[in-house]
């Protein structure tokens, strides 16, 4: 028997879905969902052999739902979607990320004349339910070493107060792809770091989360250090990795702009950017120098358009800025330097 999970949020579509395939004494229909999150907590309890899953749902979209089961309970999975016949990179995106095979729906979200298709549909169903999930993944991990992971360079941008709203307008005017993997530290209450990365990460041209331990960096990806933890960076076994380190304050914050700067320059074998924006103290000054003597860069924002003067005037003062920019200026310096060979 078959087990077939379906995401998809019309239950009139849900209803025609499940009828047909019911209609095959192979096939079980063990769960429903209308909801992205709904269906990530139900996925992983029932076990299915396939799961159809919707583009368009109403909490979050079928190709973020796709992403996480992909990295945290890998399954087979086809897209029944509208959206697939018309959008060409959606389509190909879901197939980067692991969706095995697509069933448009032939006259849009609400297709009742699905029906028409009952073969073709049982037909794809049965054919996926025998593909060799651990095959597929054992090839998506050996391409994602050999593009994601093959980090050139990082950029850090350090900020404090007044710095949410610049490092938004800095992330919002950066293009996608990045051959860079960029991690942000930003001196935050506890709490406010997961919903800030989420912020961003719909401004931004590339996926931003915040940082998990032993996450491993991929280019054209960021990564907020979390509120109480420095955020260091390790290479294991040719990979860098991230680990979060509850070790004590450092310039009286934790995490600091100075440990992830300095543990990058200790480790990182290619171009270092760093970037530092407003803010009280003198966090990044130490990481500054550290990413100076691995010739890598710096950019600092300049007085006229920081809130408080004080992470940047300290890199100022003593010598360690490549440019002082007005904020405005510093996406368009900074795709420079991501864009030049060196």
């Amino acid at each position: 028997m078959i087990k077939v999970f379906i995401v998809e949020d019309s239950i009139l579509m849900q209803k025609v879905i499940s009828d047909i395939l019911s209609t095959d004494p192979e096939i079980s229909v063990v769960g429903k969902a209308r909801l992205g999150k709904e269906a990530l907590e139900e996925i992983p309890k029932i076990s299915p052999d396939v799961v159809t899953l919707d583009v368009k749902l109403p909490d979050i979209s079928g190709i973020d739902v796709l992403e996480e089961l992909m990295e945290k309970f890998p399954t087979r999975v086809v897209m029944l979607s509208a959206y697939t016949q018309q959008d060409a990179p959606l389509t190909l995106r879901a197939l980067e990320l692991g969706a095995l095979d697509f069933i448009p729906k032939p006259s849009g979200e609400i297709s009742l004349d699905l029906y028409n298709f009952r073969d073709e549909i049982i037909k794809k169903i049965k054919l996926i339910s025998k593909i060799n999930i651990e095959k597929i993944l054992k090839i998506s991990r050996k391409e994602e070493l050999e593009k994601d992971l093959k980090i050139k360079k990082i950029v850090i941008i350090g900020a404090s107060t007044g710095g949410p709203k610049a490092i938004s307008e800095i992330i919002a005017h950066l293009s996608s792809p990045q051959e860079a993997t960029f991690l942000i530290i930003q001196h935050m209450p506890s709490g406010f770091t997961k919903s800030f990365a989420q912020r961003l990460s719909w401004i931004s041209a590339f996926k931003i989360k915040e940082a998990e331990d032993k996450d491993i960096l991929k280019k054209n990806a960021g990564y907020v250090a979390p509120s109480g933890f420095h955020m260091v960076i390790e290479k294991v076994d040719n990979l860098y990795r991230i680990r979060l380190d509850e070790t004590k304050l450092v310039n009286y914050v934790r995490p600091s702009v100075d440990m992830t700067m300095k543990s990058v320059a200790d480790v990182f074998d290619g171009e270092i950017i760093g970037v530092i924006l407003t803010g009280m103290g003198k966090d990044g000054l130490e990481g500054a120098k550290a990413i100076k003597r691995k010739n890598g860069k710096i950019i600092v924002q300049d007085e006229s358009t920081s809130v408080v003067y004080g992470m940047p005037k300290a890199i100022v003062e003593n010598n360690l800025a490549d440019f002082v920019l007005p904020l405005s200026e510093i996406p368009k310096k900074l795709e420079e330097y991501l864009k030049s060979n060196g």
